[in-house]
Protein backbone atom coordinates (compact mmCIF):
# COMPACT_ATOMS: atom_id res chain seq x y z
CA UNK A 1 0.00 0.00 0.00
CA UNK A 2 1.71 3.55 -0.95
CA UNK A 3 0.02 5.29 2.52
CA UNK A 4 1.61 2.13 4.47
CA UNK A 5 5.10 2.43 2.61
CA UNK A 6 4.87 6.60 3.28
CA UNK A 7 4.27 5.68 6.98
CA UNK A 8 6.97 3.16 7.24
CA UNK A 9 9.52 5.55 5.62
CA UNK A 10 8.31 8.52 8.14
CA UNK A 11 9.14 6.20 11.05
CA UNK A 12 12.29 5.16 9.78
CA UNK A 13 13.56 8.59 9.21
CA UNK A 14 12.71 9.28 13.21
CA UNK A 15 14.96 6.80 14.10
CA UNK A 16 18.00 7.95 15.33
CA UNK A 17 21.23 5.47 16.58
CA UNK A 18 22.12 4.99 20.42
CA UNK A 19 25.01 5.91 22.03
CA UNK A 20 25.59 1.86 23.65
CA UNK A 21 24.74 3.55 27.60
CA UNK A 22 23.09 0.67 29.80
CA UNK A 23 19.66 0.20 29.90
CA UNK A 24 18.30 1.84 33.40
CA UNK A 25 17.14 -0.26 36.59
CA UNK A 26 13.57 -0.05 36.61
CA UNK A 27 12.54 1.70 39.90
CA UNK A 28 9.46 0.99 41.78
CA UNK A 29 8.14 5.00 41.65
CA UNK A 30 8.14 4.12 37.75
CA UNK A 31 5.24 1.78 38.07
CA UNK A 32 2.47 4.11 36.66
CA UNK A 33 5.21 6.22 34.65
CA UNK A 34 7.31 3.62 32.65
CA UNK A 35 7.05 0.90 29.99
CA UNK A 36 9.93 -1.69 29.66
CA UNK A 37 8.67 -4.62 27.17
CA UNK A 38 11.29 -7.26 26.18
CA UNK A 39 11.59 -9.72 23.29
CA UNK A 40 14.67 -12.42 22.39
CA UNK A 41 15.50 -13.31 18.63
CA UNK A 42 17.98 -15.17 17.01
CA UNK A 43 20.05 -13.62 14.03
CA UNK A 44 20.86 -15.02 10.64
CA UNK A 45 24.14 -16.18 12.32
CA UNK A 46 22.66 -18.25 15.10
CA UNK A 47 23.36 -15.76 17.86
CA UNK A 48 20.46 -14.49 20.17
CA UNK A 49 19.49 -11.31 21.48
CA UNK A 50 17.64 -9.87 23.76
CA UNK A 51 16.35 -6.53 22.85
CA UNK A 52 14.19 -4.07 24.92
CA UNK A 53 11.83 -1.12 24.57
CA UNK A 54 11.54 1.58 27.08
CA UNK A 55 9.25 4.22 27.15
CA UNK A 56 9.11 7.18 29.33
CA UNK A 57 5.41 8.26 28.91
CA UNK A 58 5.63 11.50 30.87
CA UNK A 59 8.20 12.39 28.16
CA UNK A 60 11.98 13.16 28.53
CA UNK A 61 13.07 15.54 31.08
CA UNK A 62 14.62 18.02 28.76
CA UNK A 63 12.29 18.15 25.78
CA UNK A 64 8.95 16.22 27.68
CA UNK A 65 9.22 14.25 24.00
CA UNK A 66 8.12 10.87 24.50
CA UNK A 67 10.67 8.63 22.82
CA UNK A 68 10.73 5.01 22.30
CA UNK A 69 14.36 3.72 23.33
CA UNK A 70 15.73 0.05 22.02
CA UNK A 71 17.87 -1.87 23.92
CA UNK A 72 20.02 -4.77 22.42
CA UNK A 73 21.55 -7.13 25.41
CA UNK A 74 21.26 -4.38 27.54
CA UNK A 75 22.85 -1.61 25.33
CA UNK A 76 21.21 1.31 23.48
CA UNK A 77 21.33 1.19 19.83
CA UNK A 78 18.17 3.06 19.01
CA UNK A 79 15.68 5.87 19.65
CA UNK A 80 13.01 7.58 18.37
CA UNK A 81 9.96 10.12 18.93
CA UNK A 82 6.10 7.90 18.55
CA UNK A 83 4.81 6.01 16.88
CA UNK A 84 8.14 4.13 16.25
CA UNK A 85 9.52 1.33 13.94
CA UNK A 86 13.16 -0.03 14.97
CA UNK A 87 14.27 -2.68 12.59
CA UNK A 88 15.84 -6.13 14.04
CA UNK A 89 15.74 -9.45 12.73
CA UNK A 90 13.47 -10.95 10.97
CA UNK A 91 10.60 -8.20 10.99
CA UNK A 92 10.18 -4.95 13.12
CA UNK A 93 9.10 -3.60 16.33
CA UNK A 94 6.36 -1.41 16.51
CA UNK A 95 5.86 1.46 19.03
CA UNK A 96 2.68 3.40 19.55
CA UNK A 97 1.15 5.76 22.77
CA UNK A 98 -2.32 6.57 23.40
CA UNK A 99 -3.60 8.83 26.02
CA UNK A 100 -2.80 6.62 29.08
CA UNK A 101 -0.20 4.22 28.26
CA UNK A 102 1.29 2.14 25.28
CA UNK A 103 -1.46 1.78 23.17
CA UNK A 104 1.13 -0.56 20.45
CA UNK A 105 4.49 -2.69 21.34
CA UNK A 106 4.48 -5.51 18.71
CA UNK A 107 7.11 -7.39 17.02
CA UNK A 108 5.96 -7.61 13.41
CA UNK A 109 7.40 -10.46 11.58
CA UNK A 110 8.06 -10.15 7.55
CA UNK A 111 4.86 -12.20 6.86
CA UNK A 112 3.02 -10.04 8.66
CA UNK A 113 2.19 -11.77 11.54
CA UNK A 114 2.81 -9.74 14.93
CA UNK A 115 3.57 -10.74 18.78
CA UNK A 116 3.72 -8.07 21.53
CA UNK A 117 6.40 -7.99 23.38
CA UNK A 118 6.97 -8.92 27.34
CA UNK A 119 6.67 -6.52 29.74
CA UNK A 120 9.31 -6.22 32.60
CA UNK A 121 7.68 -8.04 35.51
CA UNK A 122 7.82 -5.07 38.02
CA UNK A 123 6.31 -2.99 35.84
CA UNK A 124 2.30 -2.24 35.83
CA UNK A 125 1.96 -4.40 32.57
CA UNK A 126 3.96 -6.91 34.20
CA UNK A 127 1.74 -7.32 37.40
CA UNK A 128 -0.90 -7.30 35.09
CA UNK A 129 0.43 -9.82 32.73
CA UNK A 130 0.98 -12.20 35.88
CA UNK A 131 -2.52 -11.51 36.86
CA UNK A 132 -3.65 -12.81 34.35
CA UNK A 133 -1.62 -15.73 33.92
CA UNK A 134 -2.38 -17.06 37.40
CA UNK A 135 -6.16 -15.53 38.18
CA UNK A 136 -7.38 -15.64 34.76
CA UNK A 137 -10.90 -15.93 36.24
CA UNK A 138 -10.24 -12.15 37.94
CA UNK A 139 -8.34 -11.08 35.28
CA UNK A 140 -11.20 -11.53 32.64
CA UNK A 141 -13.37 -9.69 35.00
CA UNK A 142 -11.20 -6.81 35.81
CA UNK A 143 -11.01 -6.72 31.82
CA UNK A 144 -14.85 -6.39 31.86
CA UNK A 145 -15.11 -3.69 34.56
CA UNK A 146 -12.75 -1.69 32.72
CA UNK A 147 -14.71 -2.03 29.36
CA UNK A 148 -17.78 -0.94 31.43
CA UNK A 149 -16.07 2.04 33.01
CA UNK A 150 -14.74 3.05 29.78
CA UNK A 151 -18.74 3.19 28.40
CA UNK A 152 -19.58 4.96 31.66
CA UNK A 153 -17.63 7.61 31.15
CA UNK A 154 -18.86 8.03 27.40
CA UNK A 155 -22.45 7.69 27.91
CA UNK A 156 -22.13 10.55 30.44
CA UNK A 157 -19.96 12.75 28.35
CA UNK A 158 -20.79 12.50 24.78
CA UNK A 159 -24.41 13.77 25.18
CA UNK A 160 -23.07 17.03 27.18
CA UNK A 161 -20.82 17.46 24.34
CA UNK A 162 -23.00 17.12 21.54
CA UNK A 163 -25.81 19.18 23.21
CA UNK A 164 -23.32 22.06 23.80
CA UNK A 165 -21.83 21.94 20.22
CA UNK A 166 -25.54 22.04 19.08
CA UNK A 167 -25.58 25.61 20.53
CA UNK A 168 -23.09 26.69 18.53
CA UNK A 169 -24.66 29.64 16.17
CA UNK A 170 -23.77 27.88 12.89
CA UNK A 171 -24.75 24.41 14.16
CA UNK A 172 -27.65 25.39 15.72
CA UNK A 173 -28.80 27.44 12.61
CA UNK A 174 -28.07 23.98 10.15
CA UNK A 175 -29.25 21.69 12.04
CA UNK A 176 -31.23 23.19 15.67
CA UNK A 177 -30.06 23.44 18.93
CA UNK A 178 -31.07 21.17 21.71
CA UNK A 179 -30.67 20.24 25.91
CA UNK A 180 -30.42 17.38 27.78
CA UNK A 181 -33.82 16.18 29.52
CA UNK A 182 -31.86 15.79 32.86
CA UNK A 183 -29.25 17.86 34.39
CA UNK A 184 -26.15 15.97 35.22
CA UNK A 185 -24.84 17.00 38.29
CA UNK A 186 -20.73 18.45 38.69
CA UNK A 187 -19.95 14.90 41.31
CA UNK A 188 -21.55 12.83 38.25
CA UNK A 189 -19.62 13.83 35.77
CA UNK A 190 -15.96 14.01 38.02
CA UNK A 191 -17.09 10.43 39.03
CA UNK A 192 -17.68 9.49 35.33
CA UNK A 193 -14.47 11.22 34.08
CA UNK A 194 -12.59 9.33 36.74
CA UNK A 195 -14.15 6.45 35.79
CA UNK A 196 -13.11 6.33 32.62
CA UNK A 197 -9.65 7.04 33.27
CA UNK A 198 -9.01 3.89 35.42
CA UNK A 199 -10.69 2.26 32.50
CA UNK A 200 -8.91 3.08 29.84
CA UNK A 201 -5.65 2.73 31.91
CA UNK A 202 -5.97 -0.44 32.57
CA UNK A 203 -7.11 -1.24 29.19
CA UNK A 204 -3.52 0.05 28.15
CA UNK A 205 -1.68 -2.47 30.57
CA UNK A 206 -3.10 -5.15 28.35
CA UNK A 207 -2.57 -2.72 25.04
CA UNK A 208 -6.21 -2.76 24.05
CA UNK A 209 -6.66 0.88 23.98
CA UNK A 210 -8.70 1.74 21.06
CA UNK A 211 -11.17 4.34 19.78
CA UNK A 212 -13.37 3.89 22.77
CA UNK A 213 -10.74 4.81 25.10
CA UNK A 214 -9.49 8.16 22.97
CA UNK A 215 -13.25 9.49 22.87
CA UNK A 216 -13.13 8.95 26.94
CA UNK A 217 -10.18 11.08 26.76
Amino acid sequence: MVFGGWRDRRAARRVRPGNGEPLPRFRWWQLLSRSVRTLTLRAPDGTASTYAVDVRQLGDRDDGAIRARLYRDGALVSLSTMPARFPVPGGHIEVAVGTYGLRRCHHVRADGTAKPLTPHPASAEGRRAHLHRTRPGLSRLVGAVSALLVLVGICVAVPQLAATISHIPPVADALGAFDLPVHVPVAANIAAGVAAVVGSTERALRLRSNWLDTLAS
